[in-house]
């Protein structure tokens, strides 16, 4: 059986790292986000596990209600964040896609 304070844990570490890639994002530290995505995962995976069988409190229930809150808000700023770096990077995909295409089609050097 599980304590109910791993439960509240996970969602306050979630909450802490999703915090921690907003300060990255905003940083423009792009390469470090996959771990910190990596690690949520991770917490995610064990809620998943763990929290079906856990009765919270209402004390306990209120602070994954504002861990939650402080991820959904966090998480919104990251993504807006991201969003144009991904098309940046989507863009240069492409380019890359249609130089090689290029290449191969008119036999450009290797």
């Amino acid at each position: 059986m599980t304590t109910k304070s791993e439960v509240v844990h996970c969602y306050d570490q979630l909450a802490l790292i999703t915090s921690r890639m907003l300060e990255l994002s905003h940083a423009k530290e792009w390469g470090r986000l996959p771990e910190l995505e990596a690690r949520c995962a991770a917490l995610i995976a064990r809620l998943k596990e763990i929290e079906p069988g856990a009765m919270l409190d209402s004390h306990e229930r209120d602070e994954v209600r504002r861990s939650l809150q402080r991820v959904r808000v966090d998480q919104d700023e990251v993504l807006r964040l991201v969003k144009p770096q991904l098309r940046r990077l989507l863009a240069g995909i492409a380019q890359l896609q249609q130089q090689h295409i290029l290449e191969k089609t008119y036999g450009g050097a290797h």
